[in-house]
């Protein structure tokens, strides 16, 4: 049991680093710097990333992060991890949430430039960027603290683990 808690705590650590990472890049980077280009590039440039970000890579770092957070959890229920549980438990929740927040926000935002056509072609995808351009900054920002305060539980659950054992 102990070594399969590490493990969760481990891999739970490590993915939600991964995705952490992702978002936290999108929202001091990716974002700002295309907001010094004009639409018809911001509309390009996501449509590309849309599709490129669809890898098993990614998926492994941004599923991975629920499951093993989740696994993570659930192996601290019984009474001799429960000290673990409330960081595992904020870890989960902060972590669903930048998934709520990717679900109800993000890909909808996403399909519909996609859905757009190509930027050249309709112009669509153009103006539809003007739009949605504050709303992803905002959005990509709240993932980025989300994801990043669940791996800040998941790093103090992991102390509180070392700090249960017997020296």
């Amino acid at each position: 049991m102990e070594a399969m808690r590490v493990f969760a705590l481990v891999a739970a650590t490590v993915t939600t680093g991964l995705t952490a990472g992702l978002f936290y890049t999108y929202a001091c980077s990716v974002t700002p710097g295309l907001g010094t280009t004009g639409d018809f590039m911001v509309a390009q440039v996501m449509q590309r990333l849309n599709v490129a970000i669809l890898n098993g890579w990614f998926l492994l770092g941004f599923v991975g992060a629920l499951v093993f957070t989740a696994v993570a959890v659930v192996l601290h229920l019984p009474s001799d991890g429960r000290r673990v549980l409330p960081a595992a438990v904020g870890a989960l929740v902060c972590y669903t949430a930048s998934l709520v927040v990717t679900r109800v926000v993000n890909l909808p935002l996403n399909q519909a430039l996609a859905d757009a056509g190509q930027p050249g072609l309709t112009g669509q995808p153009v103006r539809m960027c003007g739009r949605f351009r504050t709303r992803w900054v905002r959005w990509n920002a709240a993932r980025a603290l989300l994801s990043t305060a669940a791996l800040g539980f998941l790093c103090w659950a992991l102390v509180l683990h070392c700090h249960m054992r017997p020296s």
